[in-house]
Order: structure tokens, then C-alpha cells, then sequence
């Protein structure tokens, strides 16, 4: 079986090397042309751990800037493009539509396409993979849902760890086959859950939207808490709460709000998705509400802790998540650019990636913003979450 993976992002090319570690012939695409040349001369420029060693160890792996190669050389087609969130909260799932609509340009180009089977690796809205089947039906071409639970920064972790495999496709067979490639790429064992298209994609953001869920109830009563005098016992009761089987201690920590790539997009789409369907549904919409509050909670708090402005603070990193070089929704890099507007001043240890992406903002404030490389330790105020 030979693997093609469309949109070798951070997502699709872990997948891919993982695929290529794991036995099989792999070739992936990019738009990117002078990204793709690197791949093949084995360079992957990423902050992802151990990308790079996969990349310098293969033995079957190719990279293309043309989606119908992969469909041309390849039996199984895995796609990991983007899926952007649109203003509503849906998803802007037109790159997937484009791929699938590859399957008849190939056709056109008298590719042969029938049998080929289809796998939608990214997230998509409740329906939208449903209508891919059926408009690659008169091809006979086996579709299916697969998209993946990882965090950024232990992309491969996540991937050979995995706590489910989660497949929506109206073909046993190609389940089948996915479950056999998670087999030899796992280091657990395979937990799949094979259900409807849609009830996949209901799935994959529910889970996502429980868990921003959870991770607000802990700051929620984290903050509780702290304005009952009772900081010092956060952790103490957070365990004993997710000591309860029925609660669980993943994700039961005080820290910083939810932020990312994934968690506030699925949030928003499972509200977006009930609202379609008639139903008001005030859950998610709380839980971002409150991620929000919670964000000015913080904020308010370090300052009254510090309110000394010629102190500066000191932050352990700014990206939504430690070692990443991601912004994109960061409740610590709204933090920081609230204090630098409060009037103070901040050392920031960070990697370089990130000090290269922020060079401007120092300037833009008169040098209150600093970046250190990590292992040192600058003086001011710590501010010290999760």
C-alpha cells in the first residue's frame, strides 16, 4: 500500500513520516514550492520535536507540489489542508472540497481514480464530509473521516500515543485499513470508533468543547479560591476534585485559559452547528465568555500583586503553549500586551522563533519588552502559571 498524504503542514507531514517509519511507500504534497524542494533534500525547518531525525531517516518518502501525482501514484489519500474558521464560527473547509475535486481533474487527464479510497484528516463542519462521499461516488472511491486529538509540540507523541482512533466512513473496509496503519504506527493499542460521517465530525469538536469546558471549571474555581484568600490551596482542592473517577485529574489544573489552534475553534463550531440546527444552546458560548473573563481575572490579579511599574514582570513564555512558536490565540501573549499597555515592563524567556516573530513589538514599545533565552533568569516579578 502506498500512502499520499495533500498538505504536509505540521499535521500531515508527522503523519506521513510516521507512516514512512512505520513500512509504507509515502509521497506527500505542498503548495509550497520551496518548502517541498527542502523535504526532499531531508530539511524541515520546525520547532516540532523530532521531525528533523524522522525526516534525515527515511527511506520512501517524496515530496510533490501536485496534488494528482499523489492521486496518480497512490492508493490511499490522506489530506490535512487547511480548514480555517470563518467569523460564525464554522469551518472554511473550501482547500477540502478542492482536493476532493483533484479526484476529477485526474480523471479528466485519464488518471485512473477508481477504487482509490479518500481519508479527510483535518477538521470539518457536521455534513461536509458526507457531501465528498457523494460526489466522489460515481468514482467508487471509499471516503472516510479521520481527524486527529494532538497538541502542538508533541505532534509525534500524540499521534503514536493516541487515545482514539476516531473513523467515520460508511466502508468497513477502509476502516479496516485505517485501523491496520494506526496499528503499526502507535506505540498503544488502537482504540477505534467507527460511526456515521457526521456523527465523526459532531465527535471530533465535542470532545474538543469538553475539554474547553473542564479546563474552565478548574480556573473557575481556581479563581474562586483566590479571591477567598486561598490561592495556596488550588491544588490541593483541584486534586481532590479530579481525584473523583468521575471527574479526572487531565486537565484539572489552574493556569492560563484555553488558547490555540484547535480547543477555541472547536468551541465555537459545536455552537455554531446547534445554532443551525434550531437549538439554543448556551454552553460553549458560555465557556468562552468565561475564558475571556478569566484572561482579565489574571491580568487584574498580577497587577495588584505587582503594582509597582518599575518592576518588571517576568513570563516563562508567551505562546499558547511552552516550547511552541504559536500566538494564535494565546491568553499569555494577551497578557503581556495588557501589561505593556497597563504601562510596564516585561522580560519574556522565549525561544528564538518566537523573539524573531516579536522583534518589532519591543520597539513598538519603547523597549519595555525584553526576550531572554530560556535557562536564564531575569529579575522582576514571576509570573508563574500553568
Amino acid at each position: 500500500m502506498k500512502i499520499g498524504v495533500i498538505g504536509a503542514g505540521r499535521l500531515g507531514l508527522t503523519f506521513a513520516l510516521l507512516c514512512e517509519k512505520a513500512g509504507y511507500s509515502v509521497v506527500v504534497s505542498d503548495k509550497r514550492e520551496d518548502y517541498v524542494n527542502n523535504l526532499n533534500l531531508g530539511i524541515c525547518n520546525t520547532n516540532e520535536p523530532l521531525i528533523q531525525k524522522m525526516l534525515f531517516e527515511v527511506h520512501e518518502f517524496s515530496a510533490t507540489t501536485s496534488n494528482i501525482e499523489i492521486i496518480q501514484s497512490c492508493d490511499i489519500i490522506f489530506t490535512f489542508v487547511a480548514t480555517p474558521s470563518t467569523t460564525d464560527g464554522s469551518y472554511d473547509t473550501s482547500a477540502v472540497f478542492e482536493v476532493a475535486n483533484d479526484f476529477y481533474e485526474a480523471s479528466r487527464l485519464e488518471i485512473p481514480v477508481f477504487g482509490k479510497k479518500f481519508i479527510v484528516g483535518c477538521t470539518t463542519n457536521p455534513g461536509d464530509v458526507e457531501q465528498i462521499q457523494k460526489k466522489l461516488d460515481m468514482f467508487s472511491i471509499q471516503v472516510a473521516y479521520n481527524p486527529e486529538f494532538i497538541a502542538q509540540g508533541e505532534i509525534v507523541r500524540g499521534l503514536e500515543e493516541s487515545d482514539i482512533v476516531l473513523i467515520g466512513t460508511e466502508y468497513q473496509e477502509l476502516a479496516n485499513d485505517l485501523i491496520g496503519i494506526y496499528g503499526k504506527i502507535q506505540t498503544t493499542p488502537v482504540n477505534a470508533h467507527i460511526m456515521s460521517f457526521k456523527s465523526a465530525e459532531i465527535t471530533k469538536i465535542g470532545i474538543n468543547c469538553f475539554l474547553t469546558t473542564k479546563i474552565s471549571y478548574a480556573n473557575m474555581m481556581g479563581d474562586i479560591l483566590t479571591k477567598s484568600n486561598l490561592s495556596n490551596e488550588i491544588d490541593l482542592v483541584l486534586n481532590a476534585i479530579g481525584g473523583d473517577t468521575r471527574v479526572g485529574k487531565k486537565y484539572m489544573k489552574y493556569g492560563f485559559g484555553f488558547g490555540g489552534p484547535c480547543l477555541p475553534r472547536d468551541n465555537r463550531a459545536l455552537g455554531h452547528y446547534a445554532k443551525e440546527l434550531g437549538m439554543e444552546l448556551n454552553l460553549p458560548l458560555t465557556v468562552d465568555e468565561f475564558n475571556n473573563e478569566h484572561a482579565s481575572f489574571l491580568k487584574n490579579l498580577f497587577i495588584k500583586q505587582n503594582p509597582d511599574k518599575s518592576i518588571p514582570f517576568v513570563m516563562n513564555y508567551v505562546t499558547y503553549k511552552r516550547g511552541t512558536d504559536i500566538l494564535e490565540e494565546s491568553q499569555q501573549f494577551k497578557l503581556c500586551l495588557d501589561l505593556l499597555e497597563e504601562g510596564y515592563y516585561l522580560n519574556v524567556i522565549e525561544i528564538d522563533a518566537v523573539t524573531k516573530q516579536l522583534s518589532d513589538l519591543s520597539e513598538q514599545y519603547n523597549g519595555r519588552l525584553k526576550f531572554y533565552k530560556p535557562g536564564t533568569t531575569p529579575e522582576g516579578f514571576v509570573i508563574n502559571l500553568q
